[in-house]
């Protein structure tokens, strides 16, 4: 009887900066104010984010890696990071325009733009909106 492969997690981290107005059209002004105090802002904020991709899936036996992790930069950044990077997602991006950009939302966005790419590896994406608050999505 063969051994199956042995599952592994890697991880790749990337950084970026962007910005965005925390505000709801399902809101009115006011609402929006009270709900997202200064990140409600007509002007915007923004923020330096850190996003981990977790990958999981067997260790192939010829090559010792779940996926290359030279393949997985490449296709962050042509999917995410060169749309999000230095930019405004609620102008910028299309997928967020319509959206409150929470990191909530943001974290499924970048699911959304990697999954169909990651050959059914893709286990989990980590949005660190600042050193304090993060999000965890894993396409649920």
């Amino acid at each position: 009887m063969a051994a199956s492969a042995p599952r592994v997690y890697i991880t790749r981290r990337e950084t970026f900066s962007s910005a965005h107005r925390l505000h709801s059209r399902l809101l009115s002004d006011e609402e929006n104010k009270e709900i997202f105090g200064k990140c409600n802002n007509p002007n915007g904020h923004g923020h330096n984010y850190v996003l981990e991709v977790v990958l999981a899936g067997p260790v192939d036996p010829k090559t010792g890696m779940v996926m290359n992790l030279t393949d997985l930069k490449r296709i962050l950044h042509e999917e995410v990071i060169s749309l999000v990077d230095h930019r405004n997602l609620d102008i910028d991006v299309e997928g967020l325009r319509d959206l409150p950009t929470t990191t909530e939302n943001f974290a499924v966005w970048i699911w959304r733009q990697l999954q169909p790419r990651m050959q059914g590896l893709l286990y989990e994406v980590k949005l660190h909106e600042t050193e304090n608050n993060s999000v965890i999505y894993r396409g649920e």
